[in-house]
């Protein structure tokens, strides 16, 4: 028998990898969301939208978009300050702060929204002085808007800080010897330098502010037509053996995945373009 050659057994392990890759991605992947489009759709078009139109999912996609328009914009200013800061200095506890910016990584999105409840809940260090004055934190809007911002925290700095690092400060300075001043630096010669690295961020942001789950169920208390978010609807739907309202809400948001997924590619080509020119 001939002995199988190095190219042939190179051949050989690759189709074995490459198999068992495809076979994992379906088995976690494909194969589950093919199940809820199919679902979804199991009962013709006109039951899918006519549960997208009730007012329990529409309250819930109206609360979520306005938690990611609150929160991106938020965020995309603390991520600009952070990464201008880190980028452009060197300065004792730099490694430090950049630590810290990646704690929302480290941290459990439950554990997120237990710390918050501690801090705003009434039984927290600020909540008889909260209830004083009137203002409700946890189980309302404004605790909803502090866990997204924290999961969400890191996206837009860290997209935007080997970006200024690798620009370097050349053009900076040239602009400001020629007498411009900080914003037109900024607006001119600095964002149009990081706006791939932003607008990845950004990207990446709206999509997990749309998408959380764990920090916002601890939050919100879930409460219909309140407090209730897009994946918080599936769940409660879900558990209400509601489940064809469950699937079509999920298929709005895996339609979110997959914009962000198809924005995510046209900027990474973007970004390697430029990086070949």
């Amino acid at each position: 028998m001939k002995p199988k050659t190095a190219t042939e057994e190179k051949v050989w392990v690759k189709l074995v990898l490459i198999g068992g890759a495809i076979a994992y991605l379906a088995l976690v992947l494909f194969l589950p969301a093919l199940n809820v489009f199919l679902q979804a759709f199991k009962f013709g078009l006109g039951a899918f939208f006519h549960h997208l139109t009730e007012p329990a999912f529409l309250s819930a996609a109206r609360l979520t978009v306005i938690i990611a328009l609150i929160v991106v914009p938020i965020n995309t200013v603390f991520g600009l300050c952070a990464a201008w800061v880190i980028a452009r200095n060197q300065f004792p506890g730099r490694t430090l702060l950049i630590s810290i910016l990646d704690i929302p990584f480290a941290v459990s999105p439950v554990v997120t929204g237990l710390m918050i409840v501690l801090l705003y809940g009434l039984n927290g260090w600020f909540g008889r002085f909260l209830e004083a004055v009137n203002i409700k934190i946890v189980f309302a809007l404004p605790a909803m808007i502090f866990a997204s911002a924290f999961i969400t925290m890191p996206f837009i700095a860290r997209e935007v800080i080997p970006v200024l690092e690798e620009a370097g400060t050349d053009q900076e300075e040239a602009a400001k010897t020629l007498g411009a001043t900080d914003w037109q630096i900024f607006w001119s010669v600095t964002l149009p330098t990081i706006r791939w690295g932003l607008l990845y961020g950004l990207i990446l942001t709206n999509a997990r502010v749309m998408g959380e789950f764990g920090a916002v169920s601890v939050v919100s208390g879930n409460i219909i037509g309140k407090t209730q978010t897009l994946p918080l609807f599936v769940e409660d739907a879900y558990k209400a053996y509601e489940s064809q309202a469950a699937f079509s809400a999920s298929v709005v948001l895996a339609g979110l995945a997959l914009v962000t997924l198809v924005l995510k590619e046209i900027v990474e080509r973007k970004t390697q373009i430029k990086d070949v020119e």
